[in-house]
């Protein structure tokens, strides 16, 4: 699914965009946040490393925190994989050890300043919901309905609160540093957020198993 680029753009903008300078401006942007933090990039920067005018830029973007969300986005995308294995549980698994490596990436790690940018700015945190966190997460709820089709977890289950407690700890651990994020420690993460709605049918079938071994 694509993601929504819709970042309140400078509405006196007439033309079109052009997609090589976009594509031009996203590359350095992203480029750009893996050298540096957010707070250090400056439009003028992005600009010169994208050889474009400053005017471009401001046409299609209100701010360089815009276009910054922008371009990750966009690397997200390409990076991270919403995975179809037949089971709930090997999804999460995978999802969460792809989503961790971005993450914990250069690529991955303006994630980090952008919430900490959404605390104090509301504009912003309205955009990166829209732009970021509202499609992320209807790209991977798939996941949830697949399991309740396969008769995994209940139909009743809540999947935002399925998503939260999967990516809760991961985010957490994230800005805290309390704790590591290994493979070994995703994996655990997906199991605990995984049994809490699997259905009895499903725990009944895992018992019977681990007890013919």
């Amino acid at each position: 699914m694509e993601l929504a680029v819709s970042l309140q753009r400078n509405k006196s903008a007439g033309r079109p965009r052009s997609t090589a300078s976009e594509a031009a401006v996203i590359a350095a942007t992203a480029e750009l946040l893996k050298e540096r933090p957010l707070r250090d990039l400056t439009i003028e920067e992005i600009a010169r490393k994208a050889g474009v005018g400053k005017q471009t830029i401001y046409k299609w973007w209100n701010s360089k925190s815009a276009v910054a969300l922008d371009a990750f986005c966009k690397t997200m995308l390409k990076e991270v994989e919403v995975p179809d294995t037949g089971s709930l549980l090997e999804d999460m698994a995978r999802q969460l050890r792809s989503v961790t490596h971005f993450y914990k990436s250069k690529a991955g790690d303006a994630f980090r300043q952008f919430l900490a940018e959404a605390q104090s700015d509301e504009e912003f945190r309205r955009l990166f919901l829209k732009v970021f966190l509202k499609p992320r997460r209807d790209e991977v709820r798939v996941m949830w309905e697949r399991a309740i089709e396969r008769k995994e977890i209940a139909a009743d289950t809540d999947p935002e609160i399925a998503m939260d407690n999967l990516y809760g700890p991961l985010i957490f651990r994230l800005m805290s540093g309390h704790g590591s994020l290994s493979e070994n420690v995703t994996q655990q993460i997906a199991q605990n957020a995984f049994w809490g709605i699997a259905t009895e049918k499903v725990h009944a079938a895992y018992r019977k198993r681990t007890s013919e071994r």
